[in-house]
């Protein structure tokens, strides 16, 4: 069983496990349920990948990434489920993903114990999802494209669980002091939902540009399917380089990993 530790520096958010530096969601879910995201330490990067970059296509040597997917294999049941990751909103089964396989998807679920769900993030959100019983689980990458185009709806929807019946824990991502966003994404969001436009603040000076919410907006769409019970969110990817990698900060840099999964 992963260890609970004291709280971190934001709310809904703790240190975890004890052997590799990392955040625990502090949410009621079921003993069952088990998750937490990954930081930039411990690991065997250099560079602008030091230390404990997970992902195989940001450019870091392929053998740091293969003993840093080692070393956190070794605290999980199994083998993730990676994803080639785009942006979009398809979600698979974790349990269908073969060894070697990485289907392109930004979020996946399971109902079987032991099958770990797995995203790679640096700036984007990863919500974490279970139902209420602790039967499902899911993880959804949702960056701004992702959110707005429903990643977080079809994750619920393939996952079976009715949003009354479900718990939410948003992780860390680029906070809203540091998302300077255009009319684009102002329009993906707003445009479909006017409560939305409340994420969004705009820049002095600067026709045309917003400083936007990623937690705000979750919560806000999360609400509007009917889950009520929504954790974390404040952790900044962008303001903390010690903890995280952030790729609106860096450019060339790493990823964590948000992990979830059924206790065997």
């Amino acid at each position: 069983m992963l260890p609970r530790n004291p709280p971190a520096d934001a709310p809904g958010a703790r240190q975890g496990p004890a052997v590799l530096p990392s955040i625990t969601p502090a949410w009621p879910a079921p003993a069952a349920v088990r998750a937490f995201v990954t930081t930039r330490a411990g690991g065997a990067g250099t560079g602008p990948f030091a230390s404990f970059n997970l992902g195989l296509r940001a450019g870091d040597d392929p053998r740091a990434v293969a003993a840093n997917r080692q070393r956190l294999r070794a605290m999980l049941p199994s083998e993730p489920a990676w994803l080639h990751q785009v942006h979009g909103t398809a979600v698979v089964d974790a349990a269908g993903v073969s060894a070697g396989e990485e289907p392109r998807a930004d979020a996946s679920w399971t109902d079987r114990p032991g099958v770990v769900c797995a995203v790679l993030v640096a700036d984007c959100m990863p919500v974490v999802l279970c139902a209420e019983d602790g039967s499902r689980v899911g993880v959804a990458h949702a960056g701004w494209r992702g959110l707005a185009g429903g990643v977080v709806e079809r994750t619920l929807e393939a996952m079976g669980t009715e949003p009354r019946q479900a718990l939410a824990w948003l992780g860390p991502a680029i906070g809203p002091t540091a998302f300077e966003v255009g009319a684009d994404v102002l329009e993906a969001f707003a445009g479909k939902a006017a409560q939305d436009a409340e994420a969004f603040v705009p820049i002095a000076g600067r026709p045309d540009k917003w400083m936007a919410d990623l937690f705000t907006l979750a919560r806000l769409r999360l609400r509007r399917l009917g889950v009520t019970r929504i954790h974390g969110g404040g952790l900044c990817t962008h303001s903390d380089p010690d903890r995280f990698f952030s790729y609106r900060r860096d450019r060339v840099t790493g990823r964590m990993a948000a992990l979830a999964w059924i206790a065997p």
